[in-house]
């Protein structure tokens, strides 16, 4: 039997009385890509915050990459990550931002400039790789996130709207890196608010809402269950699940589960 790339049980955050993530349970398969979407403030960020250990759980348990979330050290080789702000040194270029990123993840500089000088070619960044990154454009910065993000080759990927601050074309890099991200056997988490995104690369479609995940299934077979004539389209399947008055089989009234399982 495979080994999830992220399982989760229970997975609960409490801020007092407030449950950011409630009882989240996820089994994701390796080499896919799952979309993780949901309202601002539903607990997107919260749930990646505690798969990448940056949060402790109130309770339950989640493993990544096959290893448990409270071994912090031995997670950080396997996975990789990009918060929706990138945490870069604006003091320094962008070239010596991924190096120091190579370095924590323990690649020699020879292994990692290869791959650094591939990744620039690829984002359209060789020419502004020696500037600071206080000079380069949300856009940017981002880019050099998401280069941070994969540059060590992990097992898992966590995105948290990886093409915010983007132009078309940069965009559009992005997006091909994510798909090609998963031909390689790389399992990637990504949430976003562009449901195109996601409706064009997840494998399966997961909804949080309220910190409760209420649908989940292959894009396909949601958008077949919320067909409601002749429209049928992720946002469709976005509202219904999370206005609370209309179930992903398209009943009117609030529905008795709190989540609904599409078979892919």
């Amino acid at each position: 039997m495979t080994t999830p790339a992220i399982h989760a049980e229970g997975l609960t955050k409490r801020y007092d009385e407030a449950a950011a993530v409630d009882d989240l349970s996820l089994s994701i398969a390796p080499g896919t890509i799952y979309g993780f979407l949901g309202p601002n403030g539903a607990g997107k960020t919260t749930t990646m915050r505690l798969l990448t250990t940056l949060t402790e759980p109130t309770a339950g348990t989640a493993t990544v990459a096959g290893i448990p979330i409270e071994d912090r050290n031995a997670l950080s080789k396997r996975i990789g990550y990009l918060p929706a702000d990138p945490p870069v040194f604006d003091e320094l270029t962008g070239w010596e931002q991924l190096r120091h990123v190579a370095r924590l993840h323990g690649l020699s500089d020879d292994r990692a400039d290869a791959r650094i000088e591939r990744l620039l070619d690829r984002f359209d960044l060789r020419e502004d790789a020696h500037r600071r990154i206080s000079s380069y454009s949300t856009g940017m910065s981002k880019k050099v996130g998401v280069v941070a993000a994969v540059l060590h080759e992990p097992s898992v990927v966590l995105l948290d709207e990886p093409t915010s601050g983007l132009d078309p074309r940069a965009a559009r890099t992005v997006r091909d890196t994510i798909a090609d991200l998963a031909t390689r056997d790389m399992t990637v988490f990504l949430s976003t608010h562009v449901l195109p995104v996601a409706d064009e690369l997840a494998d399966t479609i997961g909804v949080i809402h309220d910190g409760r995940l209420v649908a989940e299934g292959a894009p396909d077979r949601l958008k077949e269950s919320a067909r409601t004539g002749a429209r049928s389209d992720l946002e469709t399947v976005f509202m219904q699940v999370t206005d609370g008055t209309t179930d992903t089989a398209g009943h009117e009234g609030a529905t008795d589960e709190p989540r609904t399982t599409i078979d892919a």
